[in-house]
């Protein structure tokens, strides 16, 4: 399948251009909407969520991400194998954590090949989506190897206190890994600690508290509620983990 994890939103033409050039080149392939609203213009936020969502996904997977304020810059097109997975996009630390948390070494190109029609704006749709079409459909990446250190961001932390993003129920979803903090531990935001608990209905209603969500990471929500009115959230909003 072809995994689409953008910040272009569903309102405007560009996620429908991009996938009618992927049902144009790769037909009968899936293709998953994953996520239309990524931290816009952020490709570091970006990051800690696509390692996190893209990990339940099988081999051979093929993720479209594009989260790529400098696009006609001077960043490089890339394809990164990830454990298996194929991620296709900028070469702007989008793809730091998941090559990060990588068991199995990562392997990296840049794309060298060009389309005959390369707008200066839209590389997702004219030169990504075609390279993840024949990535889907067996091909291999279309130019040559670069050592991975070249794309690597180190000195990124490996989890971010931090909301990156808040969904439609208002919950408010971190750049941390649940797993690194202590059940035990309050998170601070918005200058309220809330402790854990590990499912709504285990605090009254109204109540705020922080969670780990189904794809391991923490997140601050009310019961019956939404976190992001309570505490007036916004994305970037930092979190504070107080023993």
């Amino acid at each position: 399948m072809i995994v689409l994890f953008t910040d272009f939103g569903l309102g405007g033409p560009y996620t429908g251009q991009m996938k009618a050039v992927l049902h144009t080149l790769a037909p009968g392939v899936p293709v998953v909407d994953l996520l239309s609203d990524a931290p816009a213009f952020d490709p570091r936020s970006s990051a800690y969520l696509l390692a996190a969502y893209a990990q339940p996904f099988p081999g051979g997977t093929v993720f479209l991400a594009i989260v790529d304020p400098g696009v006609g810059g001077d960043r490089l097109p890339c394809v990164v194998r990830a454990d298996d997975r194929w991620f296709v996009g900028p070469d702007n630390g989008l793809f730091e954590l998941v090559m990060r948390r990588a068991v199995a070494p990562v392997l990296c190109w840049q794309i060298d090949w060009r389309p005959q029609r390369l707008s200066n704006t839209f590389h997702g749709r004219d030169l990504f989506a075609p390279v993840a079409a024949r990535l889907a459909l067996g091909e291999q990446p279309p130019g040559g190897m670069l050592p991975a250190k070249s794309l690597r961001r180190p000195e990124w932390p490996d989890d971010l206190p931090a909301i990156l993003y808040l969904d439609g129920y208002g919950n408010a979803v971190s750049g941390l890994r649940a797993a690194s903090v202590p059940a035990s531990a309050a998170i601070v935001a918005g200058g309220v600690a809330c402790l854990r608990a590990r499912t709504f209905s285990e605090v009254p209603k109204g109540h705020p508290f922080w969670y780990e969500n189904a794809d391991g990471l923490v997140e601050i929500a009310v019961n019956s509620g939404r976190a992001a009115d309570l505490f007036a959230f916004s994305p970037g909003a930092p979190l504070l983990v107080q023993p």
